[in-house]
This record gives C-alpha cells, structure tokens and sequence, in this order.
C-alpha cells in the first residue's frame, strides 16, 4: 500500500515509522533534483501556510518560506512580536482562529506542550520547527546530507554526535538513526546525555532495525572508524547566559578537531545543524574569546572549512526536506 501522510502533524520522529521517514527522504530527493534541474513544482497552488517563530532563525524560516513558494503556497511569517499566542490570547484559541485563515502551521518555540496543544486544536497540520525537547525537520536534512556521502547506503554505518547529547538535536538524532539502522554513539560528560528512558526506547527501535545506541565519555571509543561526526553549540537559544562557564568547561574536551577526524572513518563526513561557533566572527564568538579566551567552540575552524565538513550541503537540504514534509501532509 503506498505510503500516505496527508493530514498528518510533524511533531516528533517517534511517531513516524521506518518506512515513513524514508518516503520523506526520497520525496525530499526528488524534490532536490526538480529544483536543480529547474522543473516547475506548483503542487499546492492556493493553500497557505504560516509560521509561528518564539525563537528566530535563519535557515528554518528561510527553508519553509521557499519551500512554500516553490510548492505555489503563500506564506505569513509572525516573529516572537506579532503573535498574542500565549500573551492576550491562549495557544488553544491561537490555533482555532489560524486553523480558519491557513492550511497548515509552522511552530518554532520552547515547549513541545505548546506546538501538541496547536496540533490538537488547529484542524489542520501542524509541523514542528524547533522545540526543547525535538527538532525533527533538522534531522531530515541531516541524513539526507549522509545519504548523498554514502551513495544513499547508510544502513549500519557509524554516526556520532559530540557535545551536549542532552538537547533537541542530539535526541532527536537518536531517534532518527534508530529508526534507520544507523548505528548512534552519543559522546559528551555523562552530566550531558539524553534521559534513561529515551536511550532505552531508542535502543529497542535499534535492535529492531539491526543497529545500536551507545552512549560514552570516551572519544576514542566513539569516533573510531566512524562516518558522521556531529556537533552543536554548547549553549541553546533561550538558555541563561550564566551556563556559558559550566558548558564550556564540560563540553571543550569534546571540540571537533582534526586529530578527532583523523581517528574516523577515512571517508568520514563532518556535519553541524549551524549556526556554529568555529571562529570570532560573530559577537557572541568575540565575547566568548574575550571573556574565557576560547576562540573555536564546538568545533576547529580548520575543520569546519575543510572537504570533510558538508554544513552548507547540509542547510541547503532543510529546504528541499521542509518542502517534502508539506507536500506530504498537504497533498
């Protein structure tokens, strides 16, 4: 039976099955050729969509914004300022008022109670661009930036992320690489791992998909013959500057580094959901420098700019892997 997702939320990747997710990348696959080659996609021609960001963002605006316009939608974007949702009026009344005017629903936040609680009472689908606890639309992009390095055979492969394996990204690579047969090694202080009960549902999914999920301390255990290597900033948008000194002393042993790629695999890919901290050129990377003297964070400038690192293959691929999860719950 061929697989359909219309009408469906997208709100974490545990509710999605093996099979879904990768008619998703295939669908993003296609979408990606279309668009290189120049073929018109006008899909959905009339509908409307609009996004709901607490939390701003380049690459997850840009990706739904384009991705809609390609599909022939139109799109309202509200920033954190021109919504009353949570303010003078409820999620719940948000959602049934928005559910009225478009066709589906965008949200960029903090709670996943919050984009649960528009899904519940929209009407219409509803996609999570960005949660605490989640970041599914990131995690299409991701493996389908390995699937293109790897000739789209992934299955058993080594996929390991550095850092903070607590926060959304890193879950919900868990989860992902679960789901897919990819084996996931979370490496980072034990202070900064996913919770017990996540890493021991993903660890069922795994065995059922012929894979593992491995958690460890040792960067030599982890990265050793790998194929991804993984990073993100060691402090999340919404989080209290006063972590910075805590993060930074946890989470330095674990910068990517050459000699980090060097133990991996030789054909070994480095990836990161960016923006990302490799140099001071940005304010808070000066600040940083200027305030504990670091001056590449979660990962070395060398590395970042070399062959290895597919980032901006990677930020190109939110596009084509947003505009897939539209088509296939719009259409």
């Amino acid at each position: 039976m061929p697989t359909s997702l219309s009408g469906r939320h997208f709100l974490r990747l545990l509710d999605f099955s093996t099979e879904e997710i990768e008619y998703l990348l295939k669908l993003a696959k296609n979408f990606k050729d279309m668009k290189r080659a120049g073929v018109p996609h006008r899909y959905l021609e009339g509908k409307n969509i609009v996004l709901l960001f607490q939390k701003t963002s380049t690459r997850t605006r840009c990706a739904f914004e384009v991705g809609a316009m390609d599909l022939g939608m139109g799109v309202t974007y509200l920033d954190p300022g021109s919504s009353q949702m949570g303010k003078k009026e409820s999620i719940e009344d948000t959602a049934r008022v928005l559910g009225r005017f478009y066709d589906g629903i965008e949200f960029r936040g903090f709670a996943q109670t919050d984009v649960e609680e528009l899904a519940n009472n929209a009407g219409v689908p509803v996609w999570n661009g960005l949660t605490t606890e989640w970041h599914p639309t990131q995690m299409l992009a991701d493996i389908l930036t390995m699937q293109e390095n790897f000739n789209y055979d992934i299955k058993g492969k080594t996929f390991v992320f550095m850092g903070d394996a607590a926060n959304n990204v890193a879950r919900s690579l868990m989860v992902v690489c679960s789901k897919l047969g990819v084996n996931f090694v979370a490496c980072g202080p034990k202070e900064n791992m996913p919770d017990a009960e996540l890493i021991e549902t993903c660890q069922a999914i795994a065995a059922e998909n012929g894979s593992t999920v491995k958690t460890t301390e040792s960067i030599d255990e982890a990265v050793t013959g790998a194929h991804v290597i993984y990073a993100d900033v060691w402090v999340s948008m919404g989080e209290p500057d006063e972590v910075w000194a805590e993060r930074i002393r946890l989470l330095e042993p674990y910068r990517v580094t050459e000699a980090v790629m060097a133990k991996a695999d030789p054909s070994a890919i480095f990836l990161h959901c960016l923006p990302s901290f490799h140099d001071t050129n940005t304010t808070i990377g000066a600040d940083i420098a200027e305030r504990f003297g670091v001056t590449e964070m979660e990962v070395e400038d060398t590395v970042f700019e070399s062959k290895q690192s597919k980032v901006f293959d990677e930020a190109e691929n939110r596009m084509h892997t947003i505009k897939a999860v539209m088509y296939a719950t719009l259409s």
